[in-house]
């Protein structure tokens, strides 16, 4: 089925990530004591619990947004986590919505319970521009829980990086009304090359 577009041509759900090959980038923020190990590292800490649900987002722009910039309490340390494309589209293909979707799932019953039994969870959320204001299509937010959680931290992750400094050159650009220099410091995320049927049990 034909996507609906935004007013920009862009469908309403599509994942836009950075990645190469083998691998696409998310991003994280967390407090400098789970951060910065995180980042000198390159996996995480024991400290980080894998039984917790964690969100990962492939748009760096929603970080931003989400974090403020990694300027909230406990978000001051921004991270680019870069895993495996295997590892997160096994997430996606044993995701549920976070919400119930009249014609993608029979009733609320059966979408309630595979959400209680799906390792991860996706949410559509208005993607966001330089000055974190929201645009008319959508960005992917990936829920880890369980299975998935671990795996991301003792199986997928490839590398962890430290890309608070970016976070706050980009706001002081944009702050300062320099688009053109912010948005050539942005991670180029164009749309990710996903399988066939790959999210068509996660997008109305």
């Amino acid at each position: 089925m034909e996507e609906p577009r935004s007013a920009t041509d862009e469908p309403m759900h599509r994942v836009r990530a950075l990645h190469t090959d083998r691998t696409v980038t998310v991003y994280q923020a967390y407090p400098p004591s789970i951060g910065l190990p995180a980042a000198r590292e390159g996996r995480f800490p024991a400290a980080w619990k894998r039984d917790r649900m964690t969100w990962i987002k492939p748009s760096f722009l929603w970080m931003m947004y989400r974090s403020g910039w990694g300027a909230k309490e406990g978000q001051e340390t921004v991270l680019a986590v870069e895993i495996t494309r295997e590892g997160f589209e096994w997430a996606l293909r044993n995701a549920c919505l976070s919400h119930y979707e009249r014609g993608l799932h029979p009733d609320h019953e059966a979408w309630r319970s595979r959400l209680r039994q799906a390792p991860a969870r996706v949410q559509w959320d208005p993607e966001r521009d330089p000055h974190l204001r929201a645009l008319p299509h959508r960005s992917l937010q990936l829920g880890l829980s369980g299975e998935a959680s671990r795996r991301y931290a003792d199986e997928w992750t490839v590398s962890v990086r430290d890309v608070t400094p970016l976070a706050h050159r980009v706001r002081d650009l944009v702050r300062a009304g320099d688009l053109p220099a912010a948005r050539n410091l942005l991670p180029h995320e164009p749309p990710y090359p996903e399988p066939a049927g790959l999210l068509d049990h996660l997008r109305a």
